[in-house]
């Protein structure tokens, strides 16, 4: 009697275990930059747009990174799972890994990047670069090589290849900070610190990086997964993109509003919200897109691979896009698929 009354206690236990594994709620880490071309990623954030889509089965645990190659490092440890990023930082990984690491699931942005100049730099064309101090977000980040092919492209070199200019990795907040004590020349900068570079630190747009592309279109922020997460979370991975989907509309046709969220979730995140001036300049150069416009991460991987950050050999991109579940969504939106 007391031998049956044991195995029936051990089996309500191990009942009792299963129920609590099962209402485990699954955990997404998501990764995201405190920048406004990761709009959808902020008022996503701050609204809880992306919990309420997910319920309560699922936790959204959020994760901020200045820069790309973090974020892909983040990647590499298993510290995330899904992240928005550029597309530089994407194929370095994706290359590194033979392709096991990430795909890109959808676009994010297009847009967005401007090389500032500080006003008393003396800078008015290419040629005035020579001997210059200019910064980008993180060696190798997507605005770094956007910077490196345009001095290729204007006969200028930085010094590590026998040239004169010094390309100086500086974060985004440093490189305000260098701007107002003088201390760099110029920026090759996402939104909103090319805004910030200007209206806080005295620079001016030299070169809006969307007049180097083709309808004055480029991604600069898009989705990335870790193949493992897309193989057993599918139905999570889809809502994730639903809901994205569904953000980039509304940013679309409500970007008064939408500016006021992302402002309040940048506030949070950086201890600091934007002035209107500089949030209006910053949103004014850039486009929320769910499409990842590959032509232009093509030409991006180009770049990387000239300036010598992408190994020897072309690298294959032929399995980095996996957008089945982008275009599901897209058609029960009633919205057409992207190729």
């Amino acid at each position: 009697m007391k031998a049956n009354a044991a195995v029936l206690a051990a089996m309500m236990m191990i009942a009792a275990s299963t129920i609590h594994a099962q209402q485990k709620p699954t955990v997404i880490r998501v990764g995201y930059f405190p920048n406004i071309t990761h709009a959808q990623a902020l008022v996503g954030r701050d609204n809880g747009q992306f919990e309420r889509a997910l319920g309560q089965a699922v936790h959204v645990d959020w994760k901020a990174f200045n820069a790309g190659p973090l974020a892909i490092e983040a990647l590499f440890a298993n510290a995330i799972d899904i992240a928005y990023v550029g597309p530089n930082p994407t194929v370095t990984g994706y290359v590194r890994s033979q392709g096991e690491a990430l795909r890109v699931i959808a676009g994010a942005a297009s847009g967005g990047a401007s090389l500032v100049v500080r006003q008393g730099a003396g800078i008015q064309k290419a040629s005035d670069f020579h001997g210059k101090k200019v910064a980008t977000p993180q060696l190798g980040n997507t605005q770094d090589v956007a910077l490196r092919a345009w001095m290729r492209a204007n006969g200028l070199k930085p010094r590590e290849k026998g040239g004169d200019v010094q390309v100086i990795p500086t974060s985004n907040p440093d490189q305000l900070t260098l701007f107002l004590k003088g201390q760099l020349d110029a920026a090759w900068a996402p939104e909103p610190w090319a805004a910030r570079l200007v209206h806080e630190g005295g620079g001016r747009i030299f070169l809006d990086e969307r007049d180097l592309w083709p309808n004055r279109q480029f991604v600069i922020t898009h989705i990335i997964v870790s193949p493992k997460f897309l193989k057993e979370h599918r139905d999570v991975v889809k809502e994730f993109l639903r809901t994205h989907v569904q953000l980039t509309e509304w940013i679309k046709k409500n970007p008064a509003q939408a500016k006021q969220i992302l402002n309040r979730q940048l506030q949070k995140d950086t201890g600091k919200p934007l002035a209107q001036e500089v949030l209006d300049d910053a949103f004014s150069r850039m486009q929320v897109t769910y499409d990842p416009i590959r032509s232009s991460l093509l030409k991006s991987t180009q770049q990387a691979f000239e300036e010598g950050f992408l190994g020897r050999t072309q690298p294959n991109l032929s399995g980095l896009y996996d957008l089945t579940l982008l275009n599901e969504v897209l058609r029960e939106e009633k919205v057409s698929p992207v190729q």
